[in-house]
C-alpha cells in the first residue's frame, strides 16, 4: 500500500497563510474555498459546536466578521506533522460587534489563538479546522458594565 507524499511545512505555511489573509480582508467568499467542501470547522466552545462543510461554516465567518474588524494573525509557533499543523498566534484588531456574545463597544482586542489543521492529501484545502481562543484575555480587555 502506498501512502501519499506528505505536505511540506512551505505548503501548509502558505495555505494557512491564504486562509488568514481571507480572514483579515472579511472575505467569506475567500476564506471558504480553502476549506474543504466537507471540512470539520471546529471553534471549541462556540455554541453550534463542530460543523461540517462549507456552507456551515459560512454562517460562523458572517458572523465573526461583523463581530471583529482590523483583523492581524501573527504566527508565534508552529509545529509539523503528516498533513497536519499546529499554529500558535497572537490576534489582534478591534471588537464592533459582539465578538462571543460579549459587547465590544469597538474596544482594541488582542488574545492568542490556537489553531489545528489537517490538510487534504493533495494540499489544496484545510479538511478540518480546530481553534481554540484565549478566552480569559477576551474576558479581562471586553469587560461587561
Amino acid at each position: 500500500m502506498t501512502h501519499p507524499a506528505a505536505l511540506s511545512p512551505q505548503d501548509m505555511d502558505r495555505k494557512l497563510d491564504e486562509h488568514f489573509a481571507f480572514e483579515a480582508a472579511d472575505n467569506v467568499e475567500g476564506v471558504l474555498p480553502t476549506l474543504a467542501p466537507d471540512a470539520t470547522h471546529d471553534i471549541v466552545g462556540y455554541p453550534t459546536g463542530p460543523t461540517r462543510g462549507r456552507d456551515r461554516a459560512r454562517a460562523f465567518y458572517q458572523q465573526l466578521f461583523a463581530d471583529l474588524a482590523e483583523s492581524r494573525v501573527t504566527p508565534l509557533r508552529r509545529l509539523y506533522g503528516h498533513n497536519f499543523m499546529v499554529d500558535e498566534s497572537m490576534w489582534e484588531g478591534r471588537a464592533p460587534g459582539r465578538p462571543f456574545g460579549l459587547e465590544g463597544r469597538n474596544r482594541p482586542l488582542k488574545f492568542r489563538i490556537l489553531h489545528v489543521l489537517e490538510f487534504t492529501p493533495d494540499g489544496r484545502h484545510i479538511q478540518r479546522e480546530q481553534v481554540w481562543l484565549d478566552m480569559v484575555a477576551v474576558f479581562q480587555q471586553l469587560p461587561q458594565d
